[in-house]
This record gives structure tokens, sequence and C-alpha cells, in this order.
């Protein structure tokens, strides 16, 4: 480019602007249209699903090949970016390209699992029993750190021991809802998952 001279500048550009005000005046190509293949998910069943990966909240497409009530055991087989999903327009990540490697990786926990103080062992339990674990811990911290009123008689109504961190790739609604029940039994430590 270092050799172009002035002469040859003017050339091009003359060019440039001549081929552009010939394509203005309707001398322009037609529009290509994109080949959409249907045939590669036609036996799938399509899920709209939102990406668990981060606090971004894209939209993916799981698609799903078998059916559990036919002796065919139902299998995602391909994940995709939704692209009417207004967050990400069909586009994924790399990790969220890979969501299909960590729903069937071996190492992939489905249940909930406990280890007991002093234990090097992690034990499955059945989500009822993690549920009723959670909300007992929860009650007896709250029981035992709620703070009522400060020193000065200054009603407060607090709980500073707990904190809860919300999910970002939840809708408005359940981030709003939430946020009130964290707020109602006085916890003050409240963020969510989108500022980590």
């Amino acid at each position: 480019m270092d050799s172009l001279t002035r002469r040859q500048f003017l050339k091009i550009s003359a060019a440039t602007l001549a081929s552009s005000s010939v394509a203005l005046l309707g001398f322009s190509p037609g529009a290509a249209i994109a080949e959409v293949r249907q045939y590669k998910l036609s036996r799938t069943t399509e899920v709209r699903n939102t990406c668990t990966y981060c606090s971004v909240g894209c939209g993916i497409l799981m698609y799903a090949l078998g059916d559990n009530a036919k002796n065919a055991k139902g299998s995602i087989i391909h994940i995709e970016g939704d692209p009417d999903h207004p967050v990400n327009r069909g586009t994924l990540c790399p990790k969220g390209a890979s969501l299909l490697d960590i729903i069937h990786s071996e190492s992939r926990l489905t249940v909930p699992e406990y280890r007991a103080p002093g234990s090097d062992k992690w034990t499955p339990i059945s989500w009822d029993d993690a549920f009723d674990r959670i909300a007992k811990l929860l009650k007896a911290d709250r029981d035992a750190n709620f703070v009522h009123t400060t020193p000065e008689g200054k009603t407060v109504n607090r709980w500073v021991t707990t904190g809860l961190l919300a999910a970002s790739a939840a809708s408005n609604e359940a981030g709003y809802l939430t946020h009130k029940v964290a707020r109602s039994l006085g916890m003050l430590a409240f963020d969510n998952q989108a500022r980590v």
C-alpha cells in the first residue's frame, strides 16, 4: 500500500463511486436466500429452556429423541441457541455450546448429597430430605440470631447471619418473589448472581 500513487487512488475511488451508484439505480444482484434444513431433528421433541451457566440467561433449544412411555429412553441429542430469545438471539458462548457434554457427563449430580460432619464421604439423599434439612437449619439459625431491636431500643427486625444468592437466569417475577421472601425473613445479605 506504500506504493499507491495519487492517480491510482483517484481511479479506485472513482470506480467505487461508480459501482455503488449503479447499484443504487437498481442494477444490484438479487438477495440470497438462506437454505434451512429441517430434516436433522425431524423426529425429536423441542423444549425451550434457559442456560444454567452464568447470569446472562441465554435462551437454548433442547432436542430430545425417544419417549419414556414407549420403551425408548428419552435422551437429549442436540442443544442450540434460541434465535427468538432477546438476550442471545441464537448465539451461545463456549460454555453454553458444551451443555450437551455436561448433560451426559458421568460425574453430573442428579440427586442431592449430604456429607456428615467429620465424614469424608458424600451420601445421596432424597429431595424431600434435602429441603427438610435446609428448612430446619434456616429456622434454627434465624431463631438463634434474629435481632428484634438495637441496644437503643429501635426496632430493626433483621437476620444477619445468613444470606441468599439468587439466580439471575430466572424471570423478573421469580426474582421479585425471591427478594420478597428473603426480605420478609429479615435477611440483609441478599445478592444476585449477576453481580458475582
